[in-house]
């Protein structure tokens, strides 16, 4: 029987002085101070110290006061943690202003047949396919609760479809049918701990750059247009990759019922593309079209964090090595 009782995560093991010095905080009360900032943007220690800021927002942390959420010191370390790595997305996209070649962009690259997903379809073994959910566990365990705090950041029709979109992504009402809770039948499924924050530790900077974008993108108001952007392109970009994984699930052998968060995702993302098209960004630049950069921004910096991320696991496979930090899969 599945327990309902909420258990936060505990602390994860720093990766260097920055997450050091904000697990220490959290942990014992040390001053949250950091004199340089010169730790690489993508880097683990950066990008551990980062996610587990936001964590506060979300979770929290086991035996963590939650006071810590708004405490002056951390955030302004946040803050500058924030713009190292916003500055370093920037520096690594075009950029630009025509969000529809930015979306045809993303759409193009959906569809190829290449990738994680068509790896995983065609050569995948089952221990990569589980690595493949051990990394994707960090943000679908708590699957669109970033979008949702952009929702009071808009008004009229976008904030309308929007809200729409999140009802889904929540089980449209029904607890059992929220997708995060999809996904942590999923990780049973395949033999693996759906606890919460479970894998932290093992996954590297490459997949918390992913989700740390949508918690910067999310808690800034001014950052709405890049958060929608992003939003769009995660929709536009699922139904493909879903597709296949369900056949790669199939394909290895997995039980019965183990593609439905697969499958939800083929059938609901491609009515939400068209809804984040056309309601989200249509109706949020016509009354806002000077934030059109910001969604570009968003688009962007999702197809690029993916890349990087993909091409942390396919170099780790084909060269026959995990992808993950520690060994976790037995």
């Amino acid at each position: 029987m599945t327990s309902n009782v909420i258990v936060a995560p505990p602390l994860p093991e720093a990766r260097g002085p920055l997450s050091a010095a904000v697990v220490s905080v959290l942990r014992d009360g040390a001053p949250a101070s950091i004199a340089r900032m010169d730790a690489d943007p993508f880097g683990e220690d950066l990008q551990l110290a980062l996610y587990t800021c936001y964590e506060l927002h979300y979770r929290g942390f086991d035996r963590v006061d939650p006071e810590w959420e708004w405490e002056p010191g951390l955030l302004r370390l946040r803050a500058r943690m924030e713009r190292v790595f916003l500055d370093a997305i920037r520096t690594e996209l075009p950029g630009g202003d025509d969000v529809g070649a930015a979306l045809r962009r993303v759409t193009a690259e959906a569809t190829e047949d290449t990738g994680v997903s068509a790896y995983l379809r065609d050569h995948g073994e089952w221990w990569q396919l589980r690595e493949y959910l051990v990394h994707r566990s960090i943000y679908h365990l708590k699957e669109a609760d970033p979008h949702a705090w952009v929702i009071p950041r808009l008004r009229g029709q976008a904030k309308a479809s929007l809200v729409a979109v999140e009802y889904d992504e929540f089980g449209g009402g029904r607890g059992e049918r929220m997708h995060a809770r999809l996904f942590a039948e999923l990780m049973r499924e395949t033999g693996l701990d759906p606890a919460y924050g479970r894998y932290l530790d093992a996954v590297p900077a490459v997949t918390l750059a992913t989700v740390n974008m949508m918690s910067l993108f999310g808690l800034h108001r001014a950052l709405r247009g890049a958060l929608v952007g992003h939003f769009a392109a995660a929709e536009i970009s699922t139904p493909p990759g879903a597709q296949r994984l369900a056949e790669a699930l199939e394909r290895l052998g997995a039980r019965p019922g183990a593609e439905v968060f697969f499958t939800e995702h083929i059938e609901a993302d491609a009515v939400h593309e068209q809804v984040l098209r056309r309601d989200v960004v249509g109706d949020l630049l016509a009354a806002e079209p000077y934030l059109a950069a910001d969604v570009v921004l968003g688009a962007q910096a999702t197809a690029m964090l993916e890349e990087r991320l993909g091409g942390r696991l396919l170099g780790a496979w084909r060269a026959g090595e995990s992808s993950l930090r520690a060994p976790v899969l037995t």
